[in-house]
């Protein structure tokens, strides 16, 4: 199929569509899972002048923030509308990671990749980035130290800044 198929489209494209419609009608009825910590360790980090960026291969990046009431939470952003926009290569390639960091105006070395799936801990590892943390919500914590994460916890709130 073709990206532009409708979701009524019997193609995979037009599947993916019809997921995609079917995944804002619930965002927009049920809301967005908020981890508190995660936007509370941003907001701190923030507020000492930092700048952070959200890493994402969804296309819907704006709308769940939006819907968490989270718009102002980050400097940049590095999206799948992005990524499609700049031909970017998606986790466990680094390259969205590496164009966040050009966003941001610092070297990889001197970033921290805060991910919770395998995928993305190898991307932070890849691009050599100064640190990578990984979350513990999906995968095991073995698995996260095992593909590239420095450091593995249950929950942001663990991190002492």
């Amino acid at each position: 199929g073709d990206p532009e198929d409708g979701p009524e489209k019997e193609t995979v494209c037009g599947l993916g569509n019809r997921k995609n419609t079917m995944f804002n009608d619930v965002l927009k009825e049920q809301g967005a899972v908020v981890f508190q910590s995660s936007v509370d360790l941003v907001r701190k980090i923030r507020a000492e002048g930092k700048r952070v960026a959200v890493v994402t291969s969804s296309k819907n990046c704006d709308t769940v923030l939006e819907v968490a009431g989270l718009t102002d939470l980050f400097d940049n952003k590095v999206d799948g509308n992005v990524a499609a926009e700049h031909n970017l290569k998606g986790k466990p390639d680094p390259h969205t990671y590496e164009v966040a960091a050009v966003f941001l105006g610092a070297p990889a070395e001197r970033c921290v990749v805060i991910e919770d799936a395998i995928s993305g801990v190898q991307a932070g590892k890849a691009g050599g980035f100064g640190l990578v943390i990984g979350i513990a919500r999906h995968d095991e914590p073995e698995a996260l130290l095992e593909n590239g994460a420095d450091i593995v916890v249950a929950d942001l709130s663990e991190l002492e800044y």
